[in-house]
């Protein structure tokens, strides 16, 4: 018989995980194009002085990128940011859950897709989950609780215990290891780093065992062409692409619900 998980045992798997996408969502958040648009937007008197002979015309034009740090970001509806979250980070993040499809039904008997997926869902309603101005972790874990595994979490659970912040700590820090090296050598966060990330945040979840097969999955008919050799992963990406979707439409249900 497969060992009864409870709310708190789910508690002490989300809280890290929601605490360590904080820093990966952050680094996406602020990765501006060309190093220009948080060393120039907003500085009207007071220029980088290694932008005096730039253009200002193609300067100015940064602000109208559909990126966070511009202006048109900030004029961007709250619906807008999770559908851009969905289609940049979204995308990566399925593909990287799709990956395992090329081996079809074999991949399938492994838990590395479903692993990933969950990670990736859970990453981009961490990220909804700020656009939306729910910032603290216990929000966050409640959020991701309801949508991927059918859980009702209290707001007292969702907090942890004082006992349990050093283990908490060390988990984080933990999957975090390969953005900090990142930001160390190479000053920003590569896309190597973020997909190692992605495994570690997986990996985290994978300890919730049959909890993750209560995810939002893909159509049957995705799942019928993912076992298919080689279309196998076609078939993955267009499932976890429209998993995704239905995550982020039921996370957005439950955090415009009062």
């Amino acid at each position: 018989m497969a060992e009864l998980i409870t709310d708190r045992h789910v508690v002490l798997v989300l809280r890290p995980f929601v605490r360590a996408t904080t820093p990966l969502l952050d680094a996406l958040r602020e990765s501006d194009p060309l190093g220009l648009v948080r060393r120039v937007l907003g500085r009207s008197t007071d220029r980088d002085p290694d932008l005096a002979g730039a253009d200002q015309t193609e300067v100015k034009g940064l602000e109208s990128l559909l990126i966070p740090g511009t202006t048109a970001w900030h004029n961007m509806s709250v619906d807008d940011r999770d559908t851009w979250w969905v289609n940049r980070v979204g995308r990566f993040t399925v593909l990287m859950a799709s990956i395992p499809g090329i081996g079809g039904a074999l991949a399938d008997r492994l838990p590395i897709q479903d692993t990933l997926a969950t990670a990736g869902q859970g990453l981009v309603l961490s990220a909804i989950a700020a656009e939306h101005g729910a910032d603290d972790p216990a929000t966050r874990v409640r959020l991701i609780a309801h949508v991927l595994f059918a859980r009702d979490i209290t707001p007292e659970v969702a907090a942890g215990t004082a006992d349990t912040r050093a283990a908490e700590d060390a988990a984080t820090a933990d999957m975090t290891t390969d953005l900090d090296e990142s930001r160390a050598a190479h000053g920003g966060i590569t896309p190597k780093a973020a997909a190692k990330t992605l495994w570690r945040f997986g990996r985290t979840l994978f300890a919730l065992g049959d909890e993750l097969d209560k995810r939002p999955q893909g159509r049957i008919y995705h799942r019928a062409l993912g076992k298919l050799p080689i279309l196998g992963a076609a078939g993955d990406y267009l499932g976890e692409r429209s998993a995704l979707k239905r995550a982020v439409k039921k996370g957005r249900k439950w955090l415009d619900t009062p």
